[in-house]
């Protein structure tokens, strides 16, 4: 018999882990994944500058930008749009809360750096499932490529790899014109590695939480987020 997991639930526990496992990653240095590698080097850059600026403030940023290139594009603004920014803001929070939490554990040595990775990479995809199974708008990377998708009737998945590619080159020309040709960041080859499996661990992710679990609402509030 399967057990109850809230949606709502999903939603909290799904954030955390993800900001987790980011955090874990940036401690490995192996390189961003190709989604967060953009606001990642805008981080780098400004914070050369200002350094009370956050991973966090990079990430909700971009996202605030994302946005409203989206809006743009569809000629139109929904309300999940604004819910999709709220969740960018308590996520570029909670990350700057991991990031200083990780950053208190030792990382020195290669075998410390690849377990930081895996283990990063492993609960992303948990958090990424998590955000899945949940009906309040979704970060602005995931929000994009589901209206794109739906609103000019493309595959997502296709939708999902055109953008990621998209982000991985964005994120190389950013690299290089705030980093120089010799110091290459951002973009290594844990982002490879992460293009590579990423979407298969998060699919092994959900098919585990959906043998074990029945996805389900706490409360009525699905409607507001449509």
């Amino acid at each position: 018999m399967k057990r109850t997991f809230y949606t709502e639930m999903a939603y909290i526990i799904g954030i955390v882990t993800l900001a987790f496992g980011t955090a874990l990653m940036e401690r490995a240095d192996f390189g961003m994944s190709m989604v967060v590698a953009p606001a990642y080097l805008i981080y780098l850059k400004i914070s050369d500058y200002l350094n009370w600026f956050s991973f966090g403030m990079a990430e909700y940023c971009f996202q605030a930008f994302l946005i409203i290139v989206l809006v743009i594009i569809l000629r139109g603004f929904k309300r999940k749009y604004l819910f999709s920014f709220i969740t960018a803001f308590i996520y570029g929070n909670v990350l700057d809360v991991m990031m200083r939490a990780v950053a208190l554990v030792s990382a020195n040595g290669i075998i410390p750096r690849v377990a930081f990775y895996v283990i990063g990479l492993v609960v992303c995809a948990v958090g990424v499932s998590l955000l899945f199974h949940t009906y309040i708008s979704p970060e602005a990377y995931e929000l994009f490529v589901k209206e794109i998708s739906s609103r000019f009737c493309f595959d997502i998945n296709k939708t999902k790899t055109i953008y990621d590619c998209c982000s991985c080159i964005i994120a190389v020309i950013m690299s290089f014109l705030f980093m120089g040709f010799l110091h290459f960041e951002g973009v290594k080859a844990g982002t490879i590695l992460c293009a590579a499996i990423n979407g298969w661990v998060i699919g092994q992710c959900s098919r585990l939480f959906e043998k074990y679990f029945d996805f389900k609402d706490a409360f009525d509030f699905r409607k507001y987020f449509e």
